[in-house]
């Protein structure tokens, strides 16, 4: 099963299973005291002078050797280590007046941290640690569930802030080497070494929706690395620690990692918005069939109403006993396609939407009785909730 690795004081009986097609592995929440992000200008470490060739605290090491010390040097005043207290829920099930703990790492200067969002879901209080010993409350400004990103704000004065700087994951390649930053069962300021195991994994969050282009790794991850950085050999930011595949909720070399391309499209929206602020296609309600997602509700005036397509026809009946209401599933029609994409389940459909942006017009194939159509349709922003 997998465990997210947020770390808890809680009752020793409480473990939730999830089954993900590859065994019984736990989805540990990994969130345990420290953790920060920074999206600061953090020079990239290969620009920092005297951090690989400084003559004598590095002479006899290995360039290996060099490499990892000059990652920590480089990275390790941007992790924060993040205190919880209050009702917490993780892939482990609800936690009531709890204490916790995870990491987290320096967005930016303004003194925005990263982290996940299962660290800090439900809590009544959160104290953000930096690498300096310093404390701080913190209060949370967004996060989005679908993609287990949360984001939270300390005022620091005169403190030094020490932003991560952001790197792409999409050029990852299996066997890049890749350095695990946080505070695994409270031992703040750790930082672990490893490959990258494999690319485009999925992975459930909180919200039954299926995390995607996941990175797996083999760095190991205990409790207490939840919202911690996972950063290249540049010192840049190319993911955060989540969760780990283990039977016993500790590292099992199995570890996995949301993409630094999700968090730097979530991110900015968070601080913004406090939320993401999705394109919206119109569509209500579907169910699930073996041809495709019958339409059974449309968003009255909405994107898909206004491009003809049709949900389940609602016909009303006077009757002297009352209204009777019959439903003509005849009339729906069934999407296949969105852009040449196959669609089969409704996180199919909620993926190829919300990876495109309002205002975006996408051709989605229908069948409608014995007839297939290509209907365009054109997204609009989502209103924030109020």
């Amino acid at each position: 099963m997998t465990r997210d690795m947020h770390s808890t004081r809680r009752p020793k009986s409480v473990v939730v299973a999830l089954a993900l097609g590859f065994g019984w592995l736990a989805l540990t929440a990994m969130s345990q005291p420290r953790f920060a992000v920074t999206a600061s200008a953090t020079p990239p470490l290969i620009n920092q002078p005297g951090l690989l060739d400084s003559d004598d605290e590095l002479e006899g090491l290995t360039p290996e050797e060099r490499v990892n010390v000059a990652v920590y040097e480089s990275c390790h005043r941007s992790v924060v280590h993040i205190e919880t207290r209050g009702d917490s829920e993780s892939f482990l099930g609800r936690i009531t007046n709890s204490e916790g703990s995870g990491s987290g790492s320096v967005w930016d200067r303004e003194g925005h941290i990263l982290t996940n969002y299962h660290v800090v879901k439900g809590v009544k209080q959160l104290m953000v640690t930096l690498h300096d010993g310093s404390q701080f409350e913190a209060r949370l400004v967004g996060n989005d569930i679908t993609n287990d990103i949360a984001v939270l704000k300390i005022e620091p004065e005169d403190a030094s802030l020490w932003p991560v700087t952001p790197g792409l994951s999409e050029k990852l390649r299996v066997g890049q080497r890749v350095f695990a930053l946080g505070s695994p069962l409270g031992l703040e300021q750790t930082m672990t070494v490893g490959i990258v195991s494999s690319v485009n994994r999925t992975i459930p969050s909180l919200s039954k929706r299926m995390m995607k282009s996941i990175i797996q790794i083999d760095a190991a991850l205990n409790r207490g690395n939840s919202g911690g950085p996972l950063m290249n050999s540049r010192g840049q930011l190319i993911g955060m620690n989540t969760a780990i595949a283990s039977r016993i909720g500790e590292n099992s070399g199995i570890g996995f990692a949301i993409p630094s391309a999700t968090i730097r499209r979530i991110v900015p929206q968070l601080i913004r918005f406090g939320k993401v602020r999705r394109p919206n296609i119109g569509i209500e309600s579907i169910a699930e069939t073996s041809k495709g997602l019958l339409l059974l509700t449309l968003e009255p005036g909405g994107p898909a109403e206004a491009a003809g397509l049709q949900g389940v026809r609602v016909i009303r009946r006077r009757t002297m006993l009352g209204d009777l209401i019959r439903r003509d599933y005849s009339t729906a029609d069934i999407l296949t396609e969105i852009d040449g994409e196959k669609i089969r389940t409704a996180d199919d459909l909620l993926s190829e939407v919300e990876s495109r942006r309002a205002g975006d017009s996408v051709m989605v194939t229908l069948r409608r009785g014995d007839e297939t159509l290509r209907v365009p349709v054109r997204l609009v922003e989502e209103p924030p909730s109020t």
